[in-house]
């Protein structure tokens, strides 16, 4: 077995927060708005209920668990709506992300 690459397409192309516990709520909803459901083929994607809250508390969709951010992590979605959560470590190290 051989690792393969992943990277992304284009830089800030993502919506995303850098979290921390006084985010205004308006962001937080908007994080939450586009996090979406993984569903079956054939049907639509809705809002994925809880996915992301004021705690830091981020929901992978699908019973596929919790992530608790630190203050200067980074939440995001794609195009598709999957989360994505990048360390703030990495972001302040030169992990391969770039953010506006």
């Amino acid at each position: 077995m051989a690792l393969i690459t992943l990277g992304t397409n284009a830089t800030t192309t993502l919506s995303a927060l850098n979290w921390n516990p006084q985010a205004a709520a308006a962001d937080l909803a908007s994080i939450v708005e586009g996090i979406k459901t993984q569903p079956a083929s054939g049907t639509f994607q809705t809002i994925s209920a809880g996915a992301f809250d004021q705690t830091g508390r981020l929901h992978f969709p699908g019973r596929r668990g919790f992530v608790d951010l630190k203050p200067g992590d980074f939440v995001a979605f794609d195009a598709v709506g999957w989360p994505i959560f990048v360390s703030g470590f990495s972001i302040a190290n030169s992990g391969g992300w770039t953010h506006s």
